[in-house]
Order: structure tokens, then C-alpha cells, then sequence
């Protein structure tokens, strides 16, 4: 009989709580910010994953922006909040197999029809991209983002 409880024990031990789970949930701890105004339903129905070793979810953007064209790299890094690297890119470097269609034809549809790509370095490994286009009409600037590891 104390076999089964030495081996009980020995379960109970091993399905403990290591607080592994808790450190993993961790990795987005360079967040940027993506919403302060009103974000457009056809932003808030696409349902895409960004595909990296990471597979994040494309979110809505609306920020407020009252220019009068697209931010610059230096302008789009203060509306979000960001101290590093952004930089734009092109959408056959963003999406070169044709993948990401839906989020960029939602983007323009909510906006003027216009789109824009940015590249939200955080890190060697870690990035968020931006597809973002202006709506003069209500003064921001509304898109997608999803976060990437690239190693």
C-alpha cells in the first residue's frame, strides 16, 4: 500500500503548478498603442493571422490623425507611442504570396482607400506590422497590426 501512495505523491508533484505558463505570457511586453477613437466594424469582422513563428492575429487600428497625408516613419512612431525603428515597406515585401488580401482591402475600405505598411521593430526577434490608411473624413488614421517573431 505505500507503494500507491509513494506513486500518488509522486503524481500530485508532478502536475503542479510550475508558473511556466505565466512567463510565457510575457512576450508582448513592448505594446504599442493601436486605439484611441472609434474603430470601424469592417476592421472589428476580419479574422486573419499574421503567419510567423508566432501566428498573431491581426488587430483594429484607429488613431487620431489630423494631417494631411499619410504619417512619416517619425510621425507614425509618435503616434504609436514608439521609441525604436519603424520603417515602411512595400505590400509585395509584406505580403509576396497574396496571403494577406483581405486585411489590406479592409484597411482601404475603411479609410480613403489608401494603404500603407509599416515595420515596428521591437527587438532583434520581435516586430509588429502596421497596415494602415488615412480617413480624412473622421481625422485618423484606421488599419490592422499583428505581432511577428522572426528569428
Amino acid at each position: 500500500m505505500s507503494s500507491d501512495d509513494a506513486y500518488s505523491s509522486f503524481l500530485d508533484q508532478a502536475n503542479q503548478d510550475t508558473g511556466a505558463s505565466k512567463a510565457s505570457t510575457t512576450t508582448k511586453t513592448a505594446a504599442t498603442k493601436a486605439v484611441d477613437t472609434e474603430v470601424p466594424v469592417g476592421l472589428q469582422n476580419v479574422k486573419q493571422y499574421y503567419t510567423s513563428e508566432a501566428d498573431e492575429p491581426f488587430e483594429p487600428v484607429s488613431l487620431q490623425w489630423n494631417g494631411n497625408n499619410m504619417p512619416s516613419e517619425d510621425e507614425f512612431a509618435e503616434l504609436i507611442g514608439h521609441d525604436s525603428d519603424v520603417s515602411t515597406m512595400s505590400t509585395k515585401e509584406f505580403d509576396p504570396r497574396g496571403q494577406y488580401k483581405d486585411v489590406l482591402q479592409a484597411v482601404e475600405q475603411a479609410g480613403d482607400g489608401k494603404s500603407r505598411i509599416f515595420h515596428v521593430a521591437h527587438g532583434r526577434t520581435r516586430a509588429e506590422y502596421y497596415v494602415v490608411g488615412p480617413d480624412r473624413e473622421k481625422g485618423r488614421v484606421v488599419g490592422m497590426k499583428a505581432w511577428a517573431v522572426e528569428s
